[in-house]
């Protein structure tokens, strides 16, 4: 399973990271029909075809993603993607 792994620093507080988290899950929930649920400060999501976590840290974003074999060939397209909107959020 091809995997995508970042990792975003930033300056936020824990509670102010996680409010932009969750305003980024309720749109893809909205746009791509993923559940999330949080398990302490990581949000656990999954969708057909993709499951991952992101994790808040004190100093840090983690976006894992496992992309299933429908979804691999859009590897590069997904990770631009959240590259894109880590750095809108988090930059």
């Amino acid at each position: 399973m091809p995997k995508i792994d970042i990792r975003r620093p930033h300056l936020l507080s824990i509670a102010e990271a996680r409010a932009v988290v969750d305003k980024v899950a309720e749109r893809m929930r909205e746009k791509f029909g993923m559940d999330g649920k949080w398990q302490g400060d990581t949000l656990e999501f999954s969708r057909s075809g993709a499951k991952g976590s992101i994790h808040v840290g004190e100093d840090a974003i983690q976006v894992v993603v496992e992309l299933g074999m429908m979804l691999s060939p859009l590897k590069g397209m997904i990770e631009q993607e959240i590259r894109r909107k880590l750095d809108e959020h988090f930059a």
